[in-house]
């Protein structure tokens, strides 16, 4: 069985210790486990050389963009570099999406003025570069999906077909749908395997198989048996780092939820990777 984590964040400082970066390892070891491909997005103008080098050296893919949480404190010129970034490595075949971008209406000074209009136009930049370029969006919708869905209907007028994922999906049966309706596949990780997750894993038990891609966001958003509570955290319980190789365990909980065969939820999230992420494919052969 072949997995594809969507969505991982191997260049974050969980996975570095001083002097010793960690990521080979943990690489690795999700290799072993049958995660075959990892996509790496970009989260601000600093990393766009990391996360490709780490495509390179893993063998796995990057995306090129800037995250709404770090939107605060991007410029103009940040745009810019994006733009002349995408341009320069359009050819890369690691390059697969203008990613992580969107917008995040969780946390509080976000989703108000001046920073709420200043991620909107972050992102109708980003999404217009995804169109220049012709390239796949990988979407951050953190309590924001409507929004989302208003700038990608606004900025594809005139008949253009978006591709990509609304990663780390937990919206509603009438926001998923609406996503799928504009092209994109949805992306599931560790909150899947937590049982009061009931909405979302309703949602990965009925939404079309062809519509399912799986991620772990690592080193963030743990399944449930790498999360410690408010209260453990507070007695000084470190909080366990998610990593890819957590992924073929994740899928199992979706399969258990959608009473299907692990090789059948492989084949069917590999297939739909590929196809939301173009590139990808050719990459696995």
């Amino acid at each position: 069985m072949r997995w594809i984590d969507t969505h991982c964040h191997l260049d974050a400082a969980e996975f570095y210790l001083p002097n010793q970066p960690l990521a080979p390892a943990v690489r690795a070891q999700a290799a072993i486990k049958g995660v075959a491909h990892c996509v790496i997005p970009a989260v601000e103008v600093a990393n766009f050389a990391t996360v490709r080098t780490l495509a390179q050296q893993f063998g796995d893919s990057y995306c090129l963009g800037i995250h709404p949480l770090y939107v605060a404190h991007a410029t103009t010129q940040d745009l810019a570099t994006l733009d002349e970034q995408l341009a320069l490595h359009q050819q890369d075949p690691r390059l697969v999406a203008v990613g992580e971008i969107g917008l995040d209406l969780f946390v509080p000074e976000l989703a108000q003025s001046p920073l709420l209009e200043k991620q909107e136009h972050f992102f109708r930049a980003q999404l217009q570069l995804a169109r220049k370029y012709r390239l796949p969006v990988v979407l951050h919708v953190r309590r924001a999906v409507d929004r989302v869905l208003k700038h990608l209907r606004e900025v594809g007028q005139g008949g253009y077909r978006w591709s990509g994922i609304a990663h780390a999906f937990n919206g509603s049966s009438v926001q998923a749908q609406a996503c799928i309706a504009l092209g994109l596949k949805l992306g599931f990780g560790g909150a899947v395997t937590f049982e009061r997750a009931t909405q979302l894993r309703h949602l990965a038990q009925t939404l079309p198989l062809e519509s399912i891609v799986l991620e772990t966001d690592a080193p963030d958003i743990p399944p449930h048996w790498l999360y410690t509570t408010a209260e453990q955290r507070a007695e000084g319980v470190t909080q366990h780092r998610n990593a890819p190789g957590e992924l073929p365990r994740i899928a199992e909980a979706v399969v258990a939820l959608r009473g299907m065969s692990l090789q059948d939820l492989a084949q069917a999230t590999t297939r739909n990777a590929s196809q939301a992420l173009p590139r990808v494919a050719a990459l696995l052969l």
